[in-house]
């Protein structure tokens, strides 16, 4: 294969070409209720090529090698017949590498039998529970293998692992019906979806719990955030916002997003790093052939950089990060998160909520919205807080605000880093890319929250 792609990046008239090839396999379950609605095995192989002319991209993706060379070809006619500004692509050393998985458990070498046996047995403790209507369970691994070459002497082979699943309990009575879920993931590790007896009973009873919560009376109050719902505000309402495309073309967000602007206090440290080991969004290399590395957003409350693929790097005058990914061959690379999180401060939890008259603890997360600065988050789990303890269960609740306004009324940031796999990210049409993100608890003065 090397030696097939190395002959067809020659002799063509471009300021750059690179070619991508996969072959990937996927298997997931879809249960509704009592019904297992779906079993399936996939495969997939295919590619594209990349090329760059005078500022212009072409782009053609395929299903077969053969004909490689001709497919370079139309790739860098398409490119001609845009007309751009010039530019340069980031300068990065060229890289020949092989990057395999280390897994203990492969989830893709697991049989389907096994699979659906342990997915039954969830099903059956949750609908087993008093007040169960009905679940939901999906459940989906991967495998891909991908090769990566340039016109610049890159080649570089990868296999990819991945993991997710959802587990969900609906309850109801009368006319009332509520939900509870857990969300989990990994980088194809398999014991992460094993042994959660206990976790498929939890969730049926907090399901059952929230017919009868009170829900909480709107206004503003002192929030503390669990480590999973505030790994998604960093991700959700900051880590979008670092990435340098949607900065690039924005004119109202290049005035915001202004490097060396404080954003929060000296305790406040939000990074995305590639590097950190066996999560969902960590790599070697990005779909460029950047090496992966961590990258600093905001340091001590101060703006220090974005994320950046080459392009954007070369146009803003700033350093490529690595951060370019593709969630496909059908997809060129954009510039795409990895593991996005809060570092950890030095303060308990316990001591957090020590402080609070009253107010609200909020965990987990059933999605939410941003619009440049502005975000509306739902939370999965809240409780009330009283003279310092935690108090009853409540509704879900939504949280709202600036986003910026929040980060500089996180005035306390725990001790108790933790990563959060379930999900995945969408942008531009590429969904679900696998990504992670986490935090310690945060805790947020003159936060917005409402029921739902």
């Amino acid at each position: 294969m090397r030696d097939l792609i190395g002959e067809a990046l020659k002799g063509h008239d471009a300021d750059y070409v690179e070619i991508h090839f996969e072959e990937s396999q996927a298997t997931s379950f879809v249960y509704r209720g009592q019904r297992l609605e779906e079993i399936s095995r996939a495969r997939s192989i295919g590619g594209n090529v990349r090329a760059l002319v005078k500022g212009s991209w072409g782009f053609v993706s395929f299903n077969q090698l053969d004909g490689l060379k001709e497919k370079v070809a139309v790739a860098v006619k398409e490119a001609k017949l845009a007309s751009r500004e010039p530019f340069k692509l980031f300068r990065t050393e060229p890289v020949a590498d092989t990057v395999e998985s280390q897994l203990k458990k492969d989830a893709t070498t697991i049989p389907l039998a096994t699979k659906k046996e342990l997915l039954d047995s969830y099903n059956d403790i949750m609908l087993s529970s008093p007040k169960i209507q009905s679940t939901r369970i999906n459940y989906r691994d991967m495998k891909r293998r991908t090769t990566f070459a340039n016109s610049e002497g890159s080649y570089i082979e990868q296999i990819k692992t991945d993991l997710t699943a959802r587990l969900t309990a609906i309850a109801r009575e009368d006319n009332e019906i509520q939900q509870a879920g857990l969300s989990l993931g990994s980088n194809g590790e398999f014991s992460v979806v094993e042994g959660l007896d206990e976790k498929a009973r939890g969730i049926a009873r907090r399901a059952a719990a929230l017919l009868s919560a009170p829900q909480v009376k709107a206004g503003e109050y002192t929030v503390i955030l669990d480590p999973v719902l505030a790994g998604v505000f960093a991700h959700e309402a900051f880590g979008h916002l670092s990435e340098s495309d949607h900065v690039y073309q924005n004119e109202n967000l290049r005035q915001i997003m202004v490097l060396g602007k404080r954003f929060g206090g000296k305790h406040l440290n939000i990074v995305d790093d590639p590097t950190m080991p066996s999560l969902r969004g960590s790599y070697k290399y990005d779909d460029e052939g950047t090496p992966a590395r961590k990258a600093y957003l905001i340091r001590e409350g101060v703006l220090e950089g974005r994320l950046h693929s080459r392009e954007t790097a070369a146009k803003m005058g700033e350093t490529a990060t690595g951060n370019a990914r593709a969630i496909n061959y059908h997809f060129p690379p954009i510039v795409r998160m990895s593991n996005t999180l809060i570092e950890p401060g030095s303060i308990s939890f316990e001591q957090m909520l020590g402080d609070i008259e009253e107010g609200v603890y909020v965990k987990d997360w059933y999605g939410g919205t941003t619009s440049l600065e502005m975000f509306t988050f739902s939370a999965g789990e809240a409780y009330m807080i009283r003279r310092g303890k935690l108090a009853e269960l409540l509704r879900p609740v939504v949280l709202t605000g600036n986003v910026f306004t929040t980060l500089e009324n996180i005035d306390a940031i725990g001790d108790d880093l933790e990563m959060n796999q379930g999900g995945g990210c969408g942008k531009a049409g590429q969904y679900p890319l696998p990504v992670s993100d986490g935090s310690p608890h945060i805790r947020i003065r003159h936060c917005v929250v409402g029921g739902r």
